[in-house]
């Protein structure tokens, strides 16, 4: 089977995991069903990050669509930046950039949680496999969101690891997507899956991005993130949209859960 007969773009929010609304790729994007979620189809939706931002730049659009859409939004970051800054300590990096999750959060309705690991020295062991698939569990994930493992930054790695760990001792109770940020010069091997189309909240990612000051948001974002919103738009057929990789235990078509 071709590559893109394989893919499938979600351009709306569906009533969620009971009533999937999947488009076939096709080059273009296509009309769904589009219709908020109402209290009985809520769903929760986790996303993974190493450090503050990188949620924000991956898929800040399908996180703003989801929070729009009346699904309950959960940023988990793994550390706080700490490390961000050598001409700053841990602590007032770690401050700084805890503030600008909380903004970025704020713009997206969604609610920030730290996993209490430190920049650059992350841990991918028993101990800590067990404290985050316990702070996983516990927001109840009908979808988690998490950083591609093959990647340049060691933070991403353990951070995808961890979440794949999650699900795997869940006994698969979620779905998996991994999101991709900076590709070319961080994330590696990417192949997209499925696509969704945040042509209608640019804005709103970019005020969750442009939070993150200490970040250089405006030059991070010229330089990497437009032209790969760009660029997986025209994959899709659409004018900007967030890639993934749905990882499924089985083969077979994957699809967006709720979008």
């Amino acid at each position: 089977m071709e590559k893109k007969e394989r893919r499938t773009f979600l351009k709306q929010t569906a009533i969620g995991i009971a009533g999937i609304a999947a488009i076939p790729f096709a080059g273009k994007a296509n009309e769904s069903l589009s219709f908020n979620a109402g209290t009985e189809n809520k769903l929760n939706v986790l996303c993974v990050g190493a450090h503050p931002g990188d949620p924000e730049f991956g898929c800040g659009g399908t996180l703003a669509k989801y929070s729009e859409a009346g699904h309950n939004v959960t940023i988990l970051y793994l550390t706080r930046g700490e490390a961000g800054d050598p001409a700053k300590s841990f602590a007032e990096s770690a401050s700084l950039r805890t503030k600008e999750a909380e903004v970025a959060c704020r713009a997206l309705n969604a609610k920030p949680l730290f996993a209490g690991q430190i920049d650059g020295n992350t841990e991918l062991n028993k101990v800590r496999n067990e404290e985050m698939t316990k702070l996983i569990l516990a927001q109840k994930p009908d979808i988690v969101f998490t950083q591609w493992p093959v990647d340049s930054h060691i933070d991403h790695q353990v951070a995808g690891l961890l979440s794949l760990t999650a699900w795997v001792r869940s006994n698969q109770q979620f779905h998996l997507y991994y999101y991709e940020v900076n590709t070319g010069s961080e994330t590696m091997g990417f192949e997209p899956t499925d696509y969704v189309d945040i042509s209608n909240v640019r804005e709103k990612k970019k005020a969750a991005m442009f939070a993150h000051q200490t970040q250089r948001p405006q030059e991070t974002y010229d330089d990497f993130f437009k032209a790969m919103e760009e660029f997986r738009g025209l994959e899709a057929g659409v004018k900007a949209a967030e890639a993934f990789v749905h990882f499924k235990a089985k083969a077979g078509r994957a699809t967006i859960v709720g979008l």
